[in-house]
């Protein structure tokens, strides 16, 4: 066991001191030149620094169909895990990044609001946080680096703890002189070539740092080279929880919040002191749009904020500028980001005193995910392993969850004999015979709204959470469990207050029903017959067979020696597992012989597991020999002799191992199918 010194030695050893020196790193602004002409991005605008930072953990280039898309790794969130992970938006996604580049190129778009648009529950929030938490990370790294000033004390230049940091984290270039900064560009950019990145100095000092540098010009008789000497340039790291570089700003109630707390102010303890209450030194810059100056601002909810925030974000937006109390327009430089629902949208396209609102807006649809396999990553975030909380997550019990939110969020297809159950997997990546890539890519053209409606992901995590704690006696937690408490829900949906909505939504639960049945009863058919010996058998005496009947011989007998024609019993029964009709038995049977020879071409051996097809053609035939020597339905009538119970526990076994059940589970779907197939039984009768 280790002392309390091997711990600290342990810290010790790992620590970095020359990334603690280079974070906290204090210059004059001589020095700060040196370090723009050595790498003038340390100057970027807010857009250009965080579009880069997103680029910066690297782009795919992913191809659908005839068009090739980009995906952005930033998005799943390798810095925490995946915790923020956003999955299944990589069109919306893309949409947002383009913004940010037409915004980081100076096109316009630098003087909009980028609003995220959709349902509730469907990743604007988390978005908003990736980016704010990305910036964070991105401002502590040496791409990302930047840098604000401050001024030295006029008592005592040395001391720095006495230094008084800009309030809105200046660029230090805005010291500069406007009638001088197209020289000093045209000197800090010498010898950069086309594609490199220059230097543009735009913005004005704030109202704070405009104040002291009048005041020392005045002391040293207009000197401004005497000026910039009492200038202390500092490494700066962006914060949300330090509110530095990055600010929220969500509506409360009306009474209780003013604009003040986006543009800052006053300090009337200070008024005493200064004599003013238009001296910056008796102002607090500490609003929302001040601390955020130089990185982001998110606006929660913003279409809720009353209509005098709305001015002063326009005037954000568009002009790049704020009016704090008892000061003139100030520049700011950060990037405006919003989210809202689809309600408020709405009211705000039939507000024709919100017009420049609209004006001033990028809109960025955020939809909810379309796509099985990604809604089921959501889920899995926070039931990433099969046992929560003490109990076992059944197989198909968080994918049949999934279907389900998938199915209310799609629109019915328009297509003739398509259910939305077909739907849902061709855009899940299934082939349907019929339908290609731009069959699929019209299948969503069609469906306008697609996504923007239906059932939030926090329902269902809501509800999978409830099953977990509603069994207290079970150890495991089924599909049906999910799909009641999903059901159950419905009367209370605090957002769907149409019943005829509710009746469609239980339609669909019965839609994932039935999908689940045919599932567990595959994967239960697959179990029992997973018997390698017998398969290995059943397919070498089709193989013999289809070679025999093929080549026109005859079949020798393994027992007797006898030759004996091939066996079309046994041929038929199998083929007809895969729906291949008496008239296409000779092609089918030419192509798996024509399989094998071209194996063998390639010095390959033909097993049962080489053929999809006839793997599963195979499988379905010894299901049906073996399910009555299991006597799979008298479980039902829990009448189970020895050696039945022997073979049922092999099953078991089999779908513990191969497809993550555990034993309560395992029991629970092999009554379930064997009921299934009492009913059939007793149809059949």
């Amino acid at each position: 066991m280790s002392d309390g010194r091997t711990i600290i030695d342990l810290v010790s050893q790992r620590q970095d001191r020359d990334q603690f020196r280079r974070k906290n790193w204090i210059g004059t602004f001589e020095e700060y030149l040196d370090l723009v002409r050595a790498n003038p991005k340390v100057t970027r605008t807010a857009y250009q620094r965080l579009y880069d930072m997103i680029n910066s953990y690297g782009v795919d280039i992913v191809e659908r169909g005839r068009e090739k898309k980009k995906y952005y790794r930033f998005f799943d969130d390798p810095d925490n895990g995946g915790k923020d992970a956003v999955f299944g938006l990589r069109g919306s996604l893309e949409h947002l990044v383009n913004a940010l580049e037409s915004a980081a190129n100076g096109y316009g778009i630098e003087r909009r609001v980028l609003l995220l648009h959709g349902p509730v529950g469907s990743s604007k929030s988390t978005i908003a946080r990736l980016l704010k938490k990305g910036l964070e990370s991105y401002s502590a790294t040496d791409d990302g680096a930047l840098y604000t000033l401050g001024w030295v004390s006029e008592d005592d230049p040395e001391d720095l703890d006495a230094i008084e940091w800009c309030p809105m984290n200046e660029e230090p270039l805005h010291l500069i002189p406007e009638r001088f900064r197209s020289d000093v560009e045209q000197e800090l950019n010498a010898g950069k070539g086309e594609h490199d990145f220059r230097v543009k100095i735009t913005g004005e000092l704030d109202p704070y740092c405009r104040f002291t540098y009048q005041q020392r010009l005045k002391k040293y008789d207009g000197d401004w080279t005497r000026v910039i000497q009492d200038v202390r340039v500092k490494r700066l790291l962006l914060s949300e929880k330090d509110r530095v570089g990055i600010g929220t700003f969500q509506p409360k109630d009306e009474k209780n919040q003013d604009a003040t707390e986006l543009t800052g102010d006053i300090n009337y303890r200070k008024i005493a002191e200064y004599g003013s209450d238009s001296d910056p030194r008796a102002f607090n810059f500490d609003g929302e749009f001040n601390i955020a100056n130089r990185g982001l601002i998110e606006f929660v909810e913003v279409l809720k904020l009353d209509v005098a925030f709305l001015y002063d974000l326009l005037g954000a937006s568009q002009e790049h500028r704020i009016k704090p109390k008892k000061f003139a327009q100030t520049d700011i430089d950060e990037v405006i980001i919003g989210h809202t629902n689809e309600p408020e949208y709405k009211r705000l396209q039939n507000n024709e005193f919100m017009e420049a609102l609209r004006d001033r807006t990028v809109k960025i649809d955020i939809p909810y995910v379309t796509i099985l396999d990604n809604e089921i990553k959501i889920y899995e975030k926070d039931y990433n392993n099969r046992t929560v909380k003490g109990k076992h997550i059944a197989p198909h019990t968080i994918e049949m969850a999934a279907m389900w939110a998938i199915l209310t969020r799609l629109e019915e297809p328009k297509h003739a004999g398509l259910t939305r159950l077909q739907k849902l997997k061709l855009y899940n990546g299934k082939t349907l015979p019929g339908f290609t890539e731009e069959n699929i890519k019209e299948l969503r053209d069609q469906a306008v709204n697609e996504g923007m409606l239906g059932i939030s992901p926090r329902y269902v995590q809501d509800k999978i959470s409830n099953a977990l704690v509603a069994h207290p006696e079970a150890k495991s937690i089924n599909p049906f469990m999910v799909l009641n408490e999903l059901e159950g829900g419905l009367k209370h949906h605090s957002l769907i207050n149409n019943e005829e909505t509710k009746q469609e939504y239980r339609e669909l639960l019965s839609v994932v029903k039935e999908e689940y049945e045919s599932i567990v009863k595959n994967e239960v058919q697959r179990a029992i017959a997973a018997d390698e010996d017998a398969l290995a058998r059943l397919c070498g005496n089709y193989i013999d067979s289809v070679k025999a009947y093929t080549q026109k011989e005859k079949v020798k007998n393994a027992f007797t020696g006898q030759y004996e024609e091939p066996d079309e019993r046994l041929m038929r029964s199998i083929e007809e597992k895969i729906d291949i009709p008496e008239s296409r038995k000779d092609d089918f049977r030419r192509e798996i012989m024509n399989y094998i020879a071209a194996l063998m071409m390639d010095g390959k051996r033909f097993d049962y597991k080489s053929n999809e097809r006839l793997y599963k053609a195979l499988e379905l035939k010894l299901f049906e020999d073996q399910k009555d020597t299991i006597k799979l339905t008298s479980l039902v009538s829990n009448v189970v002799d020895a050696d039945t119970q022997k073979k049922i526990d092999i099953v078991k076994e089999r779908l513990i191992r191969n497809y993550g059940y555990d034993q309560e589970s395992a029991t629970d779907v092999l009554n379930y199918v064997a009921s299934i197939f009492a009913r059939g039984d007793s149809k059949q009768e």
